[in-house]
């Protein structure tokens, strides 16, 4: 009986482990589709002219910058961190089941 409940215990860590690694790969998948999306509509023929003067803009790219240095791509992420991965996962999300 201990034998069947001890094996019952690590059957169940596996499964939810599986899960969790499952649900990890999907949102890794909603964000990479997000920047590929991105990638490919940022040359849209309707934004490539503004994309260009914002290429261009020395205080667009300071912005911005300052903005990103907001984020870390470390494992133990703040509020405003997690946030924002939210958001993109949540976008690749949608966008995934669109395409889809």
């Amino acid at each position: 009986m201990k034998y069947f409940t001890l094996t019952l215990l690590v059957c169940s860590l596996f499964v939810g482990s599986a899960n969790a690694q499952y649900a990890s790969q999907k949102k890794a998948a909603y964000v990479a589709t997000l920047k590929a999306v991105v990638n490919y509509k940022i040359d849209d023929e309707e934004n490539i002219r503004e994309v260009e003067a914002l290429r261009k803009d020395k205080r667009f790219h300071q912005k911005l910058q300052m903005m990103l240095d907001k984020l870390q791509n470390t494992r133990t992420k703040d509020t405003k961190n997690r946030k924002v991965l939210d958001i993109l996962e949540k976008a690749g999300e949608d966008i995934y089941k669109l395409l889809d």
